[in-house]
């Protein structure tokens, strides 16, 4: 049960509008391959700019900043882990989850659902 008293917003996607801008939130992440630090400016900027226009998109750019934060801090500590070697597995591991993980959103999100990152830190709710 929920007990909070806060009024949130549905997190379903519903105009077509809505679930291509949810879906390119999820897929911008993976500029960070092509321009560096691209994939976390885009999807900030594009849920920064829509969440007004667009309130069921804010539990989207909501869930990518939490997953960059919680990524952030795996792969700091993977990167100290991999001085005694055992950290190479947890980068190897983030970078597949890093790939996988906006792409399954972005389908999530194209269907009008919110996928809730596995292994995120709610820092943002």
């Amino acid at each position: 049960m929920n007990y909070s008293m806060q009024h949130q917003p549905p997190s379903y996607l519903q105009t077509p509008e809505q679930k291509q801008t949810g879906m390119f939130l999820h897929l911008s992440q993976l500029l960070n391959f092509v321009i560096p630090f691209g994939g976390i400016i885009a999807p900030i900027l594009i849920w920064q700019l829509k969440k007004d226009e667009m309130p069921t998109l804010d539990a989207h750019g909501k869930m990518v900043a939490n997953w960059m934060i919680s990524a952030l801090i795996y792969g700091v500590v993977s990167s100290v882990l991999a001085i005694v070697l055992i950290g190479f597995l947890g980068l190897a591991a983030l970078f597949v989850m890093g790939v996988a993980f906006p792409i399954v959103g972005a389908l999530k999100a194209n269907k009008g659902e919110l996928w809730e990152y596995p292994l995120t830190i709610k820092f943002l709710k």
